[in-house]
């Protein structure tokens, strides 16, 4: 095919902004260890589902009426499977069971505050979960009948995540932590030695912590299935890397030592990179190298890792479940040109058991007509190394002339990374005729914990450099226009923007902007409380850092933003409030800084309304066109 010449950023795109508002959402792959059914949770506007799919039948909805969602922190750990029922939060905050056979779901914890993580005990007599209300965090157990009221099992840390039973039953495992850190900081792995009152009730006997400080970093413990082993990934030798407790010996033992990453940030709970195998001799874990992931299995405690061959045509895995009952595993799974889907494959690599359950989007678009995210390296400002991801525009149909603008899109978090998944965001602008770069600032995670630290006392300089020298980096490269830059990004990426419009007057020639950012006391104070600390360790705390929150906060000095801007706010977002941004408008629209504002009712931070989404980038798409191609 002959392929028309037509200025970047205007090319007839195959994804639309509708059709981007009909993506799903897979959260959560889990099997049921008695049917052998696989369940997972899928977003469906603002709506979550619970999927159920036994053997080859063909998948049927669980929880229709009611809306699945965890509700502490940023959510996550929102439902597990246990001998043939699901547990579930849902409405109210409350924990509901329902058979995976049918029947109605019904609650079995009150309505108060919020809960996430469920697990069952290996009797299925009891469900251990996280609760939170009136910001007291902890652990809490109610009977599977919800029969008596929820009791408190473990309290008095600021927060806790990641409950696990021991397969006899009279252990139970889990992470804690406290102010100021975050999960990622600084954490220690508890083990509760456990002993039953009269009624049944689990009550602690014993509290030891394991491992851990405010200076190391666990995550995920995950007792083997005869009780021999607890698991879990520490950061301590400045990589996440898995270990091993041996219960009869009291010794720990470390697994992996590749030069990469085996866990992630837990912004949310219920995040899993490893699974044991029924054997309790393998693990099956995930490793990410420079944001490309692959699938791995390793015999224990001194076996060499093998790759997992089923799913190696992908590059970003997660959510990873081993089956209790086969030698098979399941992830969600996607590449750079791959939409998510839920996958499971032998962990033999038996080709016959490869299977996709379920896909986010209809996948009509082959993968040779998007973009393939390109890792590249540079130096910064300041000659130190920065990474990032790169995409160039990709058309079947259209060919530019001259060179294309560039999308800079810092992330969120601050300490999150852009991996090579799919990204709808991405594909939208590339398939449009913009390159497209994600840029992993220095304090950016997966690439060790000292490329993470280096943000402290830095927030509103490293990210902003770095997304400055990424671009230049590109531009003299030969690959992108040096005069149509655009800066983009939401939350702690919503602030970079802001703060780079600052810095750099005039280096953008426009910035993106969703609910960014633009008040450092304020977020403080109005924040949720997962994060309200954050800033400790990317600031300093407070008030001996004032004078620095104040250079770092862009509402102080917005007369010097000068370039177009368009801001996205939720008008319920709990975690950056709409006077973040309110703010920042005020000051645009007294200015006459050419700007456009859209706040959406009903949604926080980020969008799941279908028509919010296809507002979202049908307005991007004129304020680009008036902005950045024709002005």
């Amino acid at each position: 095919m002959t392929r028309q010449t037509r200025q970047f950023g205007t090319w007839t795109s195959p994804l639309s902004p509708k059709v981007l508002s009909g993506t799903l959402r897979l959260s959560d792959v889990q099997w049921d260890g008695a049917s052998g059914a696989l369940v997972w949770l899928e977003g469906r506007g603002a709506q979550g589902v619970l999927v159920m799919q036994q053997g080859t039948q063909a998948p049927c909805d669980l929880t229709s009426d009611l809306s699945v969602r965890a509700q502490v922190g940023y959510g996550g750990g929102d439902f597990t499977v246990f001998g043939g029922v699901a547990y579930f939060f849902g409405p109210g905050g409350r924990l509901y069971k329902q058979a995976l056979t049918g029947g109605a779901a019904r609650p079995i914890t009150p309505a108060f505050g919020g809960g996430a993580a469920p697990c069952v005990s290996p009797d299925g007599k009891w469900v251990a979960f996280v609760h939170t209300d009136e910001r007291v965090d902890g652990l809490a157990v109610v009977d599977a009948d919800g029969a008596a009221w929820p009791r408190k099992l473990a309290y008095g840390t600021d927060f806790v995540m990641q409950p696990t039973w021991h397969p006899d039953g009279t252990y139970l495992a889990y992470i804690a932590w406290n102010h100021p850190q975050m999960p990622w900081d600084g954490t220690e792995l508890r083990l509760l030695s456990l002993a039953y009152d009269g009624d049944g009730f689990p009550r602690v006997v014993e509290t030891q912590t394991l491992t851990g400080d405010t200076t190391t970093a666990i995550f995920q413990p995950e007792f083997s299935p005869d009780g021999r082993w607890l698991a879990y990934v520490s950061d301590q030798s400045g990589m996440n890397q898995l270990y091993l407790y041996d219960l009869q010996n009291g010794t720990h033992i470390q697994i992996t030592n590749a030069d990469a990453d085996h866990g992630a940030p837990a912004w949310v709970q219920g995040v899993r990179t490893y699974g044991w195998q029924r054997d309790s001799r393998t693990l099956v874990y995930i490793r990410s190298e420079k944001g490309f992931y692959t699938l791995w299995r390793q015999a224990i405690p001194g076996g060499k890792p093998v790759q997992v061959q089923g799913v190696s045509a992908f590059t970003h895995l997660g959510q990873i479940a081993v089956s209790p009952i086969e030698d098979v595993v399941a992830v969600i799974a996607a590449s750079s040109t791959t939409p998510p889907r839920i996958i499971s494959c032998a962990l033999d690599d038996s080709p016959n058991l490869e299977m996709i359950h379920r896909r986010a989007t209809s996948e009509r678009i082959p993968p040779e007509q998007l973009s393939a995210a390109q890792p590249v390296t540079w130096k910064g400002h300041d000659g130190a190394e920065v990474h990032g991801l790169y995409y160039a525009p990709v058309s079947e149909r259209f060919q530019g002339t001259g060179r294309p603008p560039l999308i800079v899109e810092a992330h969120g978090g601050p300490t999150g990374h852009r991996s090579a998944t799919y990204a709808d965001n991405v594909q939208f602008f590339t398939t449009r005729g913009y390159a497209v770069l994600q840029v992993n600032y220095r304090g950016s995670s997966g690439h060790g914990k000292a490329y993470m630290n280096m943000l402290r006392g830095a927030w509103g300089v490293y990210d902003v450099e770095d997304s400055a020298s990424g671009a230049a980096y590109l531009v003299d490269q030969g690959l992108v226009d040096g005069d149509r830059l655009v800066i983009y990004g939401g939350s702690a990426g919503g602030f970079t923007v802001l703060q780079s419009l600052i810095d750099k007057p005039g280096f953008y020639k426009a910035g993106i902007c969703m609910y960014g950012v633009s008040n450092q006391f304020a977020l403080v104070t109005d924040t949720h409380k997962f994060e309200e600390r954050y800033t400790d360790s990317l600031l300093g705390p407070l008030p001996e850092s004032a004078a620095l929150y104040r250079a770092r906060s862009p509402l102080f000095h917005a007369e010097k933003i000068v370039d177009p801007i368009i801001v996205f706010q939720g008008e319920d977002d709990k975690v950056v409030p709409r006077n973040q941004s309110d703010t920042i408008v005020e000051s645009l629209q007294a200015r006459g800084v050419p700007h456009e504002y859209h706040v959406y009712p009903g949604e926080g931070h980020g969008w799941r309304k279908p028509e919010t989404i296809e507002h979202f980038y049908s307005a991007l798409l004129k304020f680009l066109s008036q902005h950045v191609l024709y002005s």
